[in-house]
């Protein structure tokens, strides 16, 4: 990792031009990464997408760190996870540092700020790893390029893992902000026409940890009814609902808990639903391919541990960005949002394609069954089957 930062040090300045100008020959592209670095307990997944990033543009440049000749610079700007700062460091990055793109951000509320600056601009910027359908909506742009999944692949995954039907009863827990209603939302949406319902809607604010009175209200709300019954939990910060949920013993009325997937250092606590099935964006072992392979192999003889989800995200994006500047004949926004659109690229979790209409990324996911080892610190998401993108109908978020 040393040899990779004193590369990315090493790297010098240059000027690329929105709307026409292309980087000289020999000059370095400026590339900015826009994410929360301080203020939050989100700064984990930053930090993650941040190795991702800087080891995806190693992978895709042989280690040359370089596109045609032009070396990649990368600058870093923190949005402290506010939306006023991400909207100025972002107008910064485009305008006084005149990079030719941008990527970020971590949070979605803070994320869906940045947007207008996007267009201000006329500069692209790819999202990641931010997840709100919003992102790419009707009030998003077509500078905005988004490579992290969004709300509706997390829940259109859920609901297959959880074979829904008319005896399936859900009553779903969500943090009070973009991730969590659009994730309640399109899981809503998901089990249209399947006959599940969804019987009542917990929104707490980001940093709850106490969950007991929403646990008891759906557990009110379920424990009633015949059939099978559900807490679906979709919440990204910490806080251990699952948990706490759990040690109220929800099962004295026939109600299980499910959830998507997390990070590492989370899963330790799901090792009180042994035998959950869930969905989720990436675990290290579930993906076989070279890349995969690769970053695996490399996280591990780096950091001493295997790479989690946002460091493949971050990953995803850096060889997105590759293939864009490999692909596109001119360096100037018009040029590259015309080889962005439709274009397909290998990642850790297999390829993704830019949706030309609103500039999602369809991608796989993974339905997991949770399997409990104890010789391993977290509980393991083992895989079931790969759910591929086309099975999934994800909403138009937007039209060109």
């Amino acid at each position: 990792m040393n040899r990779l930062k004193s590369a990315l040090a090493a790297l010098v300045c240059a000027t690329a031009l929105a709307g026409g100008a292309a980087a000289q020959d020999g000059d370095p592209v400026k590339i900015a990464l826009v994410h929360g670095m301080s203020g939050s307990s989100f700064e984990v997944f930053s930090k993650q997408m941040h190795t991702g990033f800087e080891m995806g543009l190693e992978y895709a440049t042989g280690g040359t760190m370089e596109v045609k000749g032009h070396p990649i610079e990368v600058i870093l700007k923190d949005t402290q996870f506010k939306p006023d700062v991400a909207r100025a460091v972002l107008a910064e990055a485009y305008g006084d540092d005149e990079v030719l793109l941008a990527i970020g951000a971590t949070s979605s509320g803070v994320t869906l700020g940045m947007l207008p600056i996007a267009e201000e601009y006329e500069k692209i910027l790819i999202v990641e790893p931010a997840v709100a359908d919003s992102l790419t909506g009707p009030d998003s742009n077509r500078y905005i390029f988004k490579t992290s999944r969004n709300s509706s692949m997390d829940m259109q995954a859920q609901a297959l893992a959880l074979q829904p039907d008319e005896n399936l009863h859900v009553a779903t827990l969500a943090e009070d902000y973009a991730f969590g209603r659009d994730g309640i939302a399109a899981f809503k949406s998901a089990l249209d026409g399947s006959g599940a319902e969804v019987v009542t809607e917990e929104y707490v604010p980001q940093g709850t940890t106490d969950f007991t009175a929403a646990a008891e209200r759906m557990f009110n709300a379920l424990k009633d009814l015949d059939g099978r019954k559900v807490i679906l939990i979709y919440v990204a910060g910490g806080g251990d609902p699952m948990g706490k949920i759990a040690a109220m013993q929800p099962d004295r009325y026939g109600i299980e808990i499910s959830t998507s997937g997390h990070i590492l250092p989370v899963l330790p606590t799901y090792k009180v639903v042994p035998g959950m099935e869930g969905a989720v964006y990436y675990y290290y072992e579930a993906f076989d391919n070279d890349i995969n392979k690769w970053l695996v192999e490399e996280h591990e003889k780096r950091f001493d541990s295997p790479p989690d989800f946002f460091t493949a995200g971050g990953m995803s994006a850096a060889l997105a960005v590759v293939k864009a500047l490999e692909t596109a004949e001119e360096w100037d926004t018009e040029t590259l949002i015309t080889a962005m659109e439709g274009m397909s690229w290998d990642t850790p979790k297999g390829p993704m394609t830019f949706r030309p209409e609103d500039h999602q990324a369809l991608q796989d996911m993974l339905h997991f069954k949770i399997r409990v080892d104890d010789n391993v610190e977290w509980a393991i998401p083992e895989k079931v089957r790969i759910i591929e993108a086309g099975e999934m109908d994800i909403p138009l978020g937007r039209e060109n």
